[in-house]
């Protein structure tokens, strides 16, 4: 099977070169007790059966550097692609995202709201200064990745997509739902969002860790967000290596939860929602 990676992160220890800068000052435990370089990256994908894999910058260790992603997809542009990360608030982020999107520099960006690495409190993300950025976001096509929590963000959410809504969104880790404490109300919680037609769903180990912890309850889950959304606004990603599996681990995990969907949706999970979310991924 087709598989894309839509979610991994590389560290090098080129410091000299790619010298550390994480947004907030702090480094996640992650990217220092288990980094993974670009070649390292790809004996991992060699070993656990993956074509392609979307390098999401660790701002966690560069900020908005996007040095090491860039150069990494440009030495091996037939396995990866990068998604590096802007500021949407500088006065300049129409032109910035212009600048570095398309023409073998960055396929898509990620906007950051929660956690070590947040610039700015508050749901900023949708803050009247952004609008020029998700403007020129739409024009581009460029798929933002966004990271955030859904609870108090959720209503600025909807308005963002509402204002925007041919924007391509691809939220991270679907929101991180809440699926142990009650799988239903958290599926029905994210099958709302399918209102918007641009936003997507990035799966990762940490929806599909919680998943297998409910058994079959899990289907509570992913039943109404699959009607809602449909495989195609879905895309598989591994999280590596914030996540502690190896690669070939979390393939299997995926592929253990997501069993009973037949064939041709797991096909778009885990690959076709990628390929349209990033156009200069190639035909494998």
């Amino acid at each position: 099977m087709d598989i894309v990676d839509t979610h991994c992160h590389i560290i090098t220890d080129d410091v000299t070169r790619y010298p550390r800068g994480p947004i907030g000052g702090t480094q996640s435990g992650w990217a220092t007790t288990r980094p993974v370089t670009a070649d390292g990256m790809i004996e991992r994908m060699d070993e656990a059966g993956i074509g392609q894999a979307v390098l999401v910058q660790a701002t966690t260790a560069y900020g908005y550097d996007n040095s090491y992603v860039l150069d990494s997809r440009a030495q091996r542009p037939d396995r990866f692609i990068a998604v590096g990360t802007v500021d949407p608030l500088r006065p300049d982020a129409a032109d910035n995202l212009a600048a570095v999107a398309g023409n073998g520099g960055l396929a898509g960006v990620r906007l950051f709201t929660s956690g070590s690495t947040v610039p700015t409190q508050g749901e900023w993300f949708a803050a009247p200064e952004t609008y020029p950025f998700w403007d020129k976001a739409t024009e581009l096509g460029v798929t933002v990745c966004l990271q955030m929590r859904l609870g108090p963000a959720t209503e600025q959410l909807h308005l963002l997509l509402n204002r925007f809504p041919s924007v391509h969104v691809l939220l991270d880790h679907m929101g991180y739902p809440d699926i142990a404490a009650s799988p239903t109300d958290a599926g029905e919680a994210v099958a709302d969002l399918a209102v918007h037609p641009g936003l997507h769903l990035k799966l990762t180990h940490r929806n599909l860790e919680r998943l297998h912890d409910v058994g079959a309850k899990a289907s509570g889950f992913l039943d109404p967000v699959l009607a809602a959304f449909g495989a195609n606004r879905i895309a598989w990603g591994s999280n590596l290596p914030a996540a502690e599996q190896s690669l070939p681990e979390l393939v299997a995990l995926a592929q253990e939860v997501l069993a009973d969907v037949p064939e041709p949706e797991r096909r778009e999970i885990f690959a076709g929602t990628a390929r349209r979310l990033y156009p200069s991924l190639t035909a494998q």
